[in-house]
């Protein structure tokens, strides 16, 4: 069974960090995870818009590519480590998030990042697009800057209206993989129409054109077989703020991963994406009578299930995988990288 064609698998966490201690412990959490879970069960993207000082972007860029450079070129000795701990070979997902669009250093950001480490970058994410042509350019300039083969894939930050107008546009270009909604700024962009409590974690939920704007990014990527991404919790102390927004962006509204912007985040967003394991048992169950049957139709407790129902709960065990629960050894194997 496979999944759906050219639908996008990612983990269902994006962790971002801009100061280099933190980049530093981040990466060193992620490889730590790696081991722990056999698996890269979340993104560290390393942050120019937000990290980097007024004045410092060009320093604040090469500390950037350093990092990635060296998570990437580590000594033989760590890597074998982590080679044998997950028994494969670990893709390690590191990320880049440029400044926006119509910043000054946007340019410089991605011939400094992607020029020095786009060999080992998972993707670019930019932020404040509004339209299709804006990831065009995007990725005229990530092409250039690109010393390596593969074309590196985009994710984009949305944040105005005119963007959620366009998602489904967006969405539907080859080069992204996944939007990302910007609430503080989609909130101030509606010049004050929309109350401050909407930017909480109570208003994000309820107020119309907010919940409209999620959906609208949700569908959008769905469509088009991307990976929507819900937006931040700013309270990070607070572990069950996290766990209520995580639980709903994935059971409510379609979200499939979201970002976390503190280390005690990832794990809390992690048990909330994962199916249970009564859905993954049922699963388990299903898919290997499925094996069994070479895809033909079965009855599974006197309930028809066929291709469809297939699809469905082998993509439940995918975002098993993805979170890094246990798998049942009958269908374990479907699901090593």
């Amino acid at each position: 069974m496979e999944s759906q064609a050219g639908v996008v698998s990612l983990p269902v966490c994006d962790h971002y960090c801009g100061v280099e201690a933190r980049i530093t412990k981040s990466l060193q959490l992620q490889a730590e995870m790696m081991q722990e879970f056999g698996a890269c069960v979340f993104d560290v993207t390393l942050d120019c818009e937000d990290g980097a000082p007024v004045g410092g972007e060009i320093d604040h860029a090469n500390m950037v590519a350093g990092s990635v450079l060296s998570a990437c070129e580590a000594p033989k000795s760590v890597v074998a480590s982590i080679h044998q701990a997950v028994d494969r070979k670990p893709k390690r997902r590191i990320a880049a998030r440029v400044h926006a669009v119509d910043h000054a250093s946007f340019e410089s950001d991605i011939q400094t990042i992607v020029g020095k480490a786009g060999a080992y970058l998972s993707h670019v994410m930019v932020p404040k697009v509004d339209t299709v042509a804006d990831v065009e350019r995007a990725v005229a300039l990530i092409d250039a800057a690109n010393k390596s083969s593969q074309d590196l894939p985009i994710h984009v930050l949305l944040e105005s209206p005119k963007a959620i107008h366009n998602a489904f546009d967006i969405a539907a270009h080859p080069r992204v993989q996944s939007l990302s909604f910007g609430l503080m700024d989609f909130v101030s962009s509606h010049g004050g129409a929309i109350p401050a409590s909407a930017m909480g974690l109570a208003g994000q939920f309820t107020h119309p054109l907010v919940v409209r704007a999620k959906l609208a990014i949700s569908s959008a990527c769905h469509a088009h077989g991307k990976v929507p991404s819900h937006c931040v919790v700013t309270d990070f102390s607070d572990v069950d703020a996290i766990k209520n927004a995580a639980f709903q962006a994935a059971n409510t509204l379609g979200f499939t991963r979201m970002w976390s912007i503190h280390p005690s985040q990832i794990r809390p967003i992690l048990a909330a994406f994962a199916p249970d394991a009564n859905d993954m048992d049922l699963a388990t169950r299903i898919i290997a009578a499925g094996v069994d049957a070479e895809w033909a139709p079965i009855s599974y407790k006197g309930t028809l299930h066929d291709r469809a129902s297939y699809r469905y709960y082998w993509q439940v065990l995918e975002r098993a995988h993805q979170t890094g629960r246990a798998m049942d050894t009958s269908i374990a194997h479907f699901f090593n990288e």
